[in-house]
């Protein structure tokens, strides 16, 4: 009797082991609302391959560039640059002329929430970065350094892959930026907005997505690759306002430069 005692026992201590592993290996594996690890809440973040540093701050992600394109442009002026990033403009416009600045680093720090909600009030976006693209390149609004809508003379300056530079050198998106939806896809994550929000490509589920598929702030609410759980994302679209509408759908958090 105590040989069988003893032989139940082992038996349990071994099962018992064997469902607190399942359990630890099942539990490590599930993502988190936003899209990382129980392990890694920065994950998601890790994306924006371009950043020079990623931390957390509290309840906050901080996300440090230099703004600086991993792809070529006419805007790579000078030694530092010739040989290996300078492409004269091969674009398809032909109304395209150069802006007048170059392409320099910069020092960016972007502030925004972890697990952004809706405001209670939407603020306005402002001119220079309104959040951070994959390639470390900051997005701006649909506005001009004057505070006008986006005119001719603007667009003409976008070089081939869709950005310009300020007269201060700094480097930006204000619409679409090609060489992110042609090397990660037209669907993909593209970086975040200051309220932390999602930007995503042109095209969800198969279908180009337009301004009537968006409301007022040019975002929606749906599951995504990285939030398989659903969230407010913005799209960026041929027409105007191309990121952003009326403002930060979200509290913005802060950007340093």
């Amino acid at each position: 009797m105590k040989t069988i005692r003893i032989a139940f026992y082992a038996t349990a201590v071994i099962a018992l082991a064997a469902f607190a592993m399942a359990c630890k290996s099942n539990s490590s594996s599930t993502p988190t609302d936003n899209g990382s690890s129980n392990t890694d809440p920065l994950a998601i973040y890790k994306k924006i391959y371009g950043a020079t540093s990623i931390t957390q701050d509290g309840d906050y992600v901080v996300i440090t560039s230099k703004g600086l394109p991993d792809h070529k442009s006419p805007y790579y002026k000078g030694t530092q640059w010739q040989d290996s990033l300078y492409e004269a403009y091969n674009g398809t416009n032909t109304s395209f002329m150069l802006a007048p600045g170059i392409i320099a680093a910069q020092t960016l720090t972007f502030r925004m929430p972890m697990n952004p909600s809706v405001a209670t009030t939407h603020s306005s976006t402002p001119l220079g970065p309104i959040g951070v693209s994959l390639n470390g390149v900051p997005f701006f609004n649909q506005y001009a350094g004057n505070g006008a809508p986006l005119g001719s003379n603007e667009l003409n300056t976008f070089d081939q892959q869709n950005g310009h530079p300020t007269p201060m050198n700094q480097y930006h998106y204000h619409a679409e930026p090609w060489w992110l939806t042609k090397s990660k896809g037209s669907s993909a994550l593209l970086g975040f907005l200051l309220d932390g929000f999602p930007v995503y490509g042109p095209i969800e589920n198969g279908k180009t997505i337009t301004n009537a598929d968006l409301d007022s702030y040019h975002g929606h609410t749906g599951v995504t690759a990285e939030y398989p759980n659903g969230i407010y994302h913005y799209h960026v679209t041929a027409e105007a306002p191309y990121i952003n509408g009326s403002g930060f759908y979200g509290t913005p958090g802060t950007v340093s430069h």
